[in-house]
């Protein structure tokens, strides 16, 4: 859904302002890339399958996927096996999993050691009684504190050490409130990944305004137009719970994950189109409207 926000972004920007697509001697044969593809599709497929399909743990599934993962690693970009090639690609991605296994086992302990100041403290604990007491036992409310808090806490932390932070000292307010854990678990994540987006620290912002040599603020609102389903999906998972449920009701799944997609459709257009403002406030509504007010 994100990706596809981002997509509906790219499309309207370039309708707006003109710009041309790629020569079609340029965009490389399907062929090819449907060869390609399968290299990522099966791996994550299969992992995703097992997780939500088959009741399996998350180990087995790993496992699964790590497996088919080093079969792939048999076959060429077109596909032909080659056992010698086999065998160097396997050391060399055994290699580099023990060395992104090094760097996320050193996020993991400055996290903990992170938790742990905030467990000893009771700073976790104060912040949970805060959401909930502000709130009101309202979940919108906490859910709208918990997304700032995880803004906050998550300002350029990596990815891992930000979820693991927000999750614990936010997660178990929202858990309190009556929120289940998976929804609780996403959230939270898709929320700490906001600071590389959103000023003031934004650090993919002022990297990109380098780069482009433009004002990092004009730069910041772009950003947050394209990534605009990075906020709404987080709050849609909660209005439409379905979404989250693919291995018992599949089909409903399916449904919501289309209702969110035209929302988010809607209101990009209605951020990036260029039309009378009224027209785009009324984009932006009834895309809102169609993400929340009808719940799957």
């Amino acid at each position: 859904l994100f990706f596809w926000g981002v997509w509906a972004g790219c499309d309207l920007y370039g309708r707006r302002y003109g710009l041309e697509p790629m020569r079609a001697k340029d965009i490389p044969p399907f062929a090819r890339v449907a060869k390609l593809v399968l290299f990522f599709l099966v791996p994550f497929g299969l992992l995703l399958g097992i997780l939500f399909l088959s009741g399996n743990t998350p180990q087995y599934a790993g496992a699964a996927a790590t497996g088919a993962s080093a079969a792939l690693l048999l076959f060429n970009d077109q596909l032909r096996p080659s056992l010698t090639r086999w065998a160097s690609r396997l050391v060399e991605a055994a290699v580099n999993a023990a060395r992104q296994i090094a760097t996320i086992a050193a996020i993991i302990l400055c996290a903990g050691l992170i938790i742990g100041v905030l467990n000893m403290t009771g700073l976790g604990v104060k912040i949970t009684s805060l959401i909930l007491g502000l709130s009101g036992g309202n979940l919108w409310g906490a859910l709208l504190l918990t997304g700032l808090a995880c803004l906050i806490l998550g300002m350029e932390v990596p990815t891992t050490a930000a979820y693991v932070i927000c999750v614990a000292v936010a997660g178990p307010a929202l858990m309190e409130i009556g929120l289940p854990p998976l929804q609780a678990h996403l959230f939270i994540f898709w929320f700490a990944l906001l600071s590389t987006i959103t000023p003031p620290v934004c650090g993919a912002v002022f990297i990109a305004a380098g780069m482009a040599g433009a004002p990092w603020l004009k730069v910041a609102w772009h950003a947050m137009t394209l990534g605009v389903g990075l906020y709404i999906v987080p709050l849609a998972f909660v209005a439409n719970p379905s979404l989250t449920a693919l291995g018992s009701t599949p089909w409903l799944a399916l449904a919501a994950c289309v209702k969110i997609g035209i929302g988010v459709w809607m209101v990009s257009r209605g951020l990036i189109h260029r039309e009378a403002m009224t027209v785009r406030a009324l984009w932006v509504a009834a895309g809102m409207v169609v993400i929340f007010a009808f719940g799957i």
